[in-house]
């Protein structure tokens, strides 16, 4: 029962962290290994919980009147390719190999949240340019793969290479991450990859957090709650590489 409700806490954080930045299941991931599941198993089904994140982040953008589901799903497009392979090639991969690589991740992760150029810069916009859609086939094989920090290649993505504003920049993130997520959430449906107790428990947590954090998108607070989530983040990270 306490696991439960450690998994729901840290779902519902990971919830508004992942809708206003990203970075989210660096929390998520972990927790899930930390609670029994095999390495790829966490990872499947860390999915369940950002389906129903993700789908009640734009139910709230919705409510704002802030969506754009046109240019949300060309977006997508680009990212479902590489999403699928990347989540098959995540499964060949042995537990401790995905633990270091995850580890090693979670520290950029951590670098990223304090050098994230998407902050503090006036919002813009100017046509997509195609080496906009070539990046997000790579980010869709990156979220496909390990999901952690995908957030933030996609923001640097849009706001860099699309030049949208950060407002666009989120609703769009979170469009394209639920829309990738479907079929990669079959392939480890398929493989037999999911906890399916521990992932609705986390999906009700990340629902939560998904809907506070479309109504808190980029707004001030960001700073203190990255200063946390670095120190777990950092903790968790020499747990997954020196403790298997």
């Amino acid at each position: 029962m306490e696991g439960y409700l450690i998994l729901f806490s840290v779902g519902l954080i990971s919830g508004v962290l992942n809708v206003i930045a990203g970075g989210g299941s660096s929390l998520t991931l972990p927790v899930l290994i930390f609670l029994g599941l095999e390495t790829a198993d966490a990872n499947g089904t860390n999915r369940i919980g950002l389906i129903f994140q993700n789908i009640s982040a734009i139910l709230s953008f919705e409510q704002s009147r802030v969506n754009d589901f046109r240019s949300s799903l060309l977006y997508s497009l680009f990212t479902l390719p590489g999403a699928i392979l990347g989540a098959l090639a995540s499964i060949r991969i042995g537990d401790e190999l995905f633990q270091k690589l995850l580890s090693i991740i979670l520290l950029f992760i951590i670098l990223s949240m304090f050098l994230n150029p998407a902050q503090g810069r006036q919002e813009k916009s100017r046509p997509a340019k195609w080496w906009t859609y070539f990046a997000l086939f790579g980010i869709g094989f990156y979220g496909g793969f390990i999901q952690v920090g995908v957030g933030f290649l996609i923001m640097a993505a849009l706001y860099h290479l699309a030049g949208l504003p950060l407002v666009k920049v989120n609703v769009h993130k979170v469009f394209v991450v639920l829309v990738y997520t479907l079929p990669v959430l079959a392939v480890f449906i398929i493989k037999d990859h999911i906890n399916w107790r521990l992932g609705l428990v986390l999906a009700a947590g990340n629902a939560i957090g998904g809907w506070s954090g479309a109504h808190l998108s980029v707004r001030g607070g960001e700073k203190t709650i990255k200063v946390i989530l670095s120190m777990v983040i950092f903790g968790m990270a020499v747990k997954l590489f020196f403790f298997q």
